[in-house]
This record gives C-alpha cells, structure tokens and sequence, in this order.
C-alpha cells in the first residue's frame, strides 16, 4: 500500500502579519523555517518516491527544507502551479482585522468559509478544489495506485 502525506507550509511572513495570502509569493518567517525543520524532523524514517509542493515560494521553501535530508535529497521534486492555495482576489494583501471592520466579520466568514462563495476577484473553496483534484486525479493517484510513496 501506497503513502501519501500531506504537509501545509510553514508560517510565512504574511501569516505573521495577519494579512490574507491567496497567490502573493511571500517567503516563510524564521518560525516558518523552523517549523519545516521540525516536519522533516518527524517524517524521518519515511520513504518517497517523489514530493511536489506548489510554486509559492513558501510551499517551494518548506519542501525544500523538508527534502534536503540526505535519505530524500535524490527524489525527484515538483512544484506546480496548479496545488496553489485558494486565490483570495482583491482581499489579497489586506489585514484580515482591518478588512473585518470594513466589510463585517460575518461578509468575511462567508468569503472565507464557503463551499460556492468566492471572495471579490478570487476563487471560491469549490473552484480551489476542482483545480486540486483534477492534478491529483491526473498526476498523483496514478503515482499512488503504482504503490509510490508520494510527500505534497
């Protein structure tokens, strides 16, 4: 059987500042660094086959820093464009605190929560997903279904 483990970036710069992401290409913070180190830490031992991140530089860090161990330092390594978190549009950039006293927090729950409901300019969860799954049903289950160990 076939591993697949999932690991979401450190803490980046952005996060750090309470701004909303979406496709803004900030690094991680020194916490963000320190916290991929410790996720390569804890999956020593592991084996993969490949590892694929997105093509943000703080997704692009993380693994990098997570692969640089030397068991997985020959893997090949992917960063694709189409595993990018969600799109937050014209938020992007925005102190979310600031944003939730301009619009209400309840506007910024239903951008931020909902399945169908897009933020202005962005992509809705639904949209996130349908992008996501269709790579991962074109390029990792096929992997995983040959019984590779695959790290995203």
């Amino acid at each position: 059987m076939a591993n697949l483990v999932l690991v979401r970036h450190g803490e980046s710069t952005s996060n750090l500042a309470n701004i909303f992401t979406g496709w803004l290409d900030v690094p991680l913070s020194p916490k963000g660094d320190a916290e991929a180190q410790q996720v390569a830490e804890k999956l020593r031992g592991y084996h993969f086959d490949a590892a694929y991140s997105s093509d943000l530089i703080r997704a692009e860090r993380t693994l990098d820093i997570i692969v640089s161990r030397p068991a997985w330092a020959t893997i090949p390594v992917h960063h694709v464009w189409a595993l990018r978190e969600r799109m937050y549009g014209d938020l992007q950039g925005l102190n979310k605190a600031e944003t939730a006293l301009k619009y209400g927090q309840a506007q910024i729950d239903i951008w931020r929560r909902s399945y169908a409901v897009p933020p202005p300019g962005g992509e809705s969860l639904q949209q996130t997903q349908a992008r996501v799954v269709t790579f991962f049903e074109a390029e990792i289950a096929p992997k995983l279904r040959a019984g590779q160990d695959i790290l995203i």
